[in-house]
């Protein structure tokens, strides 16, 4: 283990129990349940159902150049939305109360490209415990082509790293297909942080989703269209899905108003608790956009999907009240933009200021031994 994941946080104060005792009250209350939402199941099928209409569209209606870019547009969206929504909360363990259900959803982001096992470690523990933490969380090192936090290298080019971004954010689902999942599972690691490498029926679940996927996206299609129009569909698709996810978290976590920090020195103890790292670290945005938080899977309410990871998200717009009083109450800064407008706009500003030299390192969180 390296001494960057030794790292601790301390323990947890009034603060995060007064989180947990409110959520517990909520549900209490009002009799819902926090898993296997009748909602939930509806909203999986329409997302699915919007991937199979895009996917026969595309391969056997589309006729044209405009037509198939509408096709690869709307399939690119409903592959995000299934990502956002079913495989995320499948992932997290907070769509069903039955590891069975969560797992086979899971296994939609394979369906998708991406390895469910890989993401899981990438993404529900990595970035989870450590969010902007320079060094462990991978979510936030685009080096060396991109510098988004204090304590990452400046390079020349990235005073134009706001115009560029945008392409390498549209090539993240590429490189998840063909790229990262391989190089992760082969290194046994994510970053500098250390994970197991799959064997029997794990390993055969990370080639088998692998196959699966390049057998619908591509091989398929290739019966009914010459392999050229294929890939440039592929392309099309990949960048839409690909800038799509990518914009959605930047948005939540690589903004002004959101907070940074490095590993303390040899590996000792951060500054401030788990929850309250959780809350300052994280920007929730249009909040009050129904339509986008029934298409983002709730994501833009990350404050409350990082404190309750295991709830499903249908539950965020009221739990996130509850977490902006009891914030409140505790002094704990919480932060939420009014419109994807306005995120957008900090996510650029942002960008400028990590790409110019004169960036002061105030701030960062400052962490202590």
């Amino acid at each position: 283990m390296s001494q960057a994941t030794k790292a601790k946080f301390p323990e947890a104060g009034p603060f995060h129990q007064a989180l947990k005792t409110r959520v517990e009250r909520y549900f209490q209350e009002s009799g819902r349940a926090q898993r296997d939402l009748p909602g939930m199941y509806a909203k999986t099928a329409a997302l699915l159902g919007w991937f199979a209409a895009s996917y026969a569209f595309l391969v056997f209606v589309a006729t044209g150049p405009w037509s198939a870019v509408l096709g690869c547009v709307s399939l690119g969206l409903a592959m995000a939305g299934i990502g956002f929504s079913i495989q995320h909360d499948a992932n997290h363990g907070g769509y069903s109360e039955r590891k069975s259900i969560n797992r086979l959803l899971a296994w939609t982001l394979d369906v998708l490209g991406a390895s469910s096992y890989v993401w899981s470690w990438k993404h529900n523990i990595f970035h989870h415990s450590h969010p902007n933490v320079v060094g462990l969380d991978a979510d936030i090192d685009i080096q060396p082509f991109c510098r988004v936090a204090p304590g990452q290298r400046l390079h020349a080019a990235h005073r134009f790293q706001h115009v560029y971004i945008w392409m390498l954010y549209g090539l993240l689902a590429v490189k998840w297909h063909f790229v990262d999942d391989f190089k992760d599972v082969l290194n046994g690691s994510v970053g500098r942080q250390k994970m197991p490498r799959p064997t029997g029926r794990k390993l055969a679940g990370v080639l088998g989703g692998k196959l699966f996927f390049i057998g619908w996206a591509l091989v398929v299609p290739a019966l009914f269209h010459p392999v050229w129009k294929v890939a440039l569909c592929y392309a099309l698709t990949s960048f839409v899905l690909g800038l799509t996810l990518a914009s959605v978290f930047q948005l939540a976590h690589c903004v002004e108003e959101a907070e940074f920090s490095e590993v303390p020195e040899g590996g000792g103890t951060f500054a401030r608790e788990w929850a309250v790292h959780q809350v300052e670290t994280t920007v929730d945005f249009a909040r009050g956009n129904r339509l986008l938080c029934w298409y983002l899977g709730g994501l833009n309410f990350q404050v409350v999907h990082h404190l309750f990871p295991r709830v499903c998200h249908l539950h965020y717009p009221a739990l996130s009240r509850l977490v902006e009083e009891t914030c409140r109450e505790h002094g704990v800064r919480y932060r939420a933009q009014e419109s994807v407008g306005a995120a957008l706009g900090s996510h650029v500003r942002w960008l400028k200021r990590m790409g110019q030299p004169e960036v002061v390192e105030a701030v960062m969180v400052e962490a202590v031994v």
